[in-house]
């Protein structure tokens, strides 16, 4: 037994001092040129990082190619021991000569090869074929004279199509929230370096989420060319408002690496005479228009502007609770499409229902497709009055895209039985189980009837045609007068929907600011941004009486300097940069508080200057 226990104790420390072999995950690839020409001879090379199973691999057709040499195998093996940990890698290539037959863009078909049974594809491949005289340019530029500068002739190697920026939009005609995808991309026939500057596109009449992306380089065909392509950054934008939406250009600086033959020619120390040459090449995409629909006539009337796919449920906290007692009503909507604008359905009540704040709960995703997740609204409320009870359906609508039509969402009738609260005191003047609006008081509707003569009399001297009487009827005559021409006037601001939403203006944004100040105790960046935003754009629409999706920053600029309000005016359009650049960018609880002080500094300052 003892025996035993060693050899169990030496295989156990075997394992601690051994390492264990990591599998590394398998990638199957091809390797090969992006551009070659007619009758020149090019090598491709397929990359296995592991080693396949035997006559496992299946070449491509290779098609208006043709295979002078190969398939040739090579193979190689690796370890490294570092901090005592042991890795080994694999290296296996199938490497093929091919000629090409004629000029054109052709694409070479994936191949497949097998490891432990289980089967890898490498990606079909691009490769542009130029004939003999595009092939000479080359030539030519090594004909030029010896005076023109290796710089120079670095500029002109790199023609017009060989750097491209384009905006790819995944739609330029939607709906108004339809979520549209946009990549900003980098097309490369040349060697990157790096770049320098850049400026990307405000989006004005869009709300914008920036998305992580594979950065790449991928290999595209476009207009006939085969190019390495970058992705820059990608957006999804919400458009805000309908009518044609320009999406501005975006600006980038590239510099490219060009290798040109020096003018010194051979050198004998470097050998071959070549100079490597940084260029600075200043890319710009055209501005892009896109189209925004609006919803078609017949919405219902639970219809807030949801966009996408969405189911929704529903979840009663008790259906059977006591009086004065606390319920919540939980609703949860999941799907696709503009999750983060949904708002909190509408949900009636009974008139012995107290509702409080309704809260809400959100997980959303964003990635290519869209945003992703479900919004939770939570309803609390206290019943007052004993008695049984039927909640009215909450419903939901949204505009369904696939199918270009409203889709209403409704929760059933929910049943609810309060029982008397056993806890309350004993109210002798309240019936039971009558509900509160009908609680009447009693007691006094009967009086005691007295017995004997009646001794009537009178105890005071009649009022009416008395003095009192005359005084009291013009005082009554005035104050109708009064009443009518405050309550004209007051009927008279109410429908002047201007001067109602300018009056409410500063009110609205000192709601919203402090609930962005509560986010900011929680250090909640996003939703803090956010609800900044949302009071900022919220204030300026309802002070010039511009629904918010026609906002925008010249239109704040215009509104402003018209009333004499120029420095106001720049002084909020900078805050607003602040929030919507910090939004995406890390930031501390510190800068959160000054970006929340200047936002409530820019409105006190509008309001101080508009008064003037």
């Amino acid at each position: 037994m003892s025996l035993l226990r060693k050899v169990l104790t030496l295989l156990v420390a075997l394992c601690s001092v051994f390492v264990v072999w990591a599998e590394e995950q398998v990638s199957f690839s091809l390797n090969a040129p992006m551009i070659t020409s007619v009758g020149e001879a090019f090598r491709i090379e397929f990359e296995l990082n592991a080693k396949p199973d035997s006559d496992s691999f299946v070449p491509p057709s290779f098609e208006n190619f043709d295979v002078v040499a190969g398939p040739s195998v090579s193979q190689g093996s690796s370890v490294q021991i570092i901090n005592g940990e042991m890795t080994k890698s694999i290296s296996y290539a199938i490497t093929y000569v091919l000629i090409p037959q004629k000029a054109g863009t052709f694409s070479i078909d994936p191949a497949t090869i097998a490891v432990k049974k289980r089967s890898y594809t490498t990606q079909r491949t691009a490769i542009e074929v130029r004939d003999g005289a595009q092939s000479g340019s080359a030539q030519q530029d090594n004909n030029r004279p010896q005076s023109e500068s290796a710089e120079s002739r670095a500029n002109r190697t790199i023609e017009k199509d060989d750097l491209l920026l384009r905006l790819e939009l995944s739609s330029k005609s939607v709906y108004k929230g339809e979520p549209v995808r946009a990549i900003l991309k980098l097309y490369s026939r040349v060697n990157i370096a790096g770049s320098d500057s850049s400026k990307m596109p405000a989006f004005n009449g869009f709300w914008s989420q920036q998305v992580d992306i594979e950065q790449g380089p991928f290999r595209e065909t476009f207009n006939g060319k085969v190019y390495e392509t970058y992705n820059i950054a990608e957006y999804l934008l919400y458009p805000q408002q309908g009518g044609t939406l320009t999406i501005e250009p975006a600006e980038l600086t590239v510099i490219a690496q060009v290798v040109v033959q020096s003018n010194r020619g051979f050198d004998p120390f470097f050998g071959g005479g070549h100079e490597v040459y940084n260029v600075r090449r200043p890319l710009k995409t055209p501005a892009v228009k896109v189209q925004v629909k609006e919803f078609p006539v017949g919405a219902p009337a639970s219809f807030a502007g949801a966009v996408g796919r969405y189911t929704m449920s529903h979840r009663l906290s008790s259906a059977e609770i006591a009086a004065n007692s606390a319920a919540t009503l939980q609703l949860t909507i999941s799907g696709s499409g503009n999750l983060n604008f949904l708002s909190a359905p509408t949900l009636s009540l009974p008139s012995s229902f107290e509702l409080y704040d309704v809260k809400s709960e959100e997980k959303i995703e964003t990635n290519a497709s869209g945003s992703v997740g479900y919004r939770r609204f939570d309803y609390p409320f206290i019943v007052r009055a004993e008695g049984d009870y039927e909640i009215a359906p909450v419903e939901f609508s949204y505009f369904d895209l696939a199918q270009k039509k409203y889709i209403t969402l409704s929760t059933p009738p929910l049943k609810m039985v309060v029982t008397p609260d056993q806890n309350a005191t004993a109210q002798p003047q309240q019936t039971v189980g009558i509900k509160r609006e009908d609680v009447r008081l009693l007691g006094e509707d009967i009086r005691f009837i007295k017995l004997g003569a009646p001794a009537l009399r009178s105890v005071v001297a009649p009022l009416a045609l008395s003095p009192i009487y005359w005084a009291a009827i013009v005082a009554m005559l005035l104050v109708a007068v009064v009443a009518y021409f405050i309550i004209r006037k007051h009927i008279s601001d109410n429908r002047n929907v201007v001067l109602v939403k300018g009056k409410r203006a500063n009110k609205m944004a000192i709601k919203r600011f402090r609930i962005a100040e509560k986010y900011m105790r929680e250090q909640d960046r996003r939703a803090f941004y956010e609800e900044m935003l949302r009071g900022l754009w919220g204030y300026l629409g309802d002070k010039f009486n511009i629904p918010v999706a026609d906002l925008t920053r010249e239109v704040v600029r215009a509104e402003l300097s018209r009333r004499g309000a120029s420095a106001e005016a720049e002084n909020i359009v900078a805050v607003i940069a602040r929030c919507e650049e910090a939004q995406y960018s890390p930031s501390s609880s510190g800068e959160m508080n000054d970006i929340y002080e200047e936002g409530v500094d820019a409105v006190s300052k509008i309001e101080s200057a508009i008064k003037k």
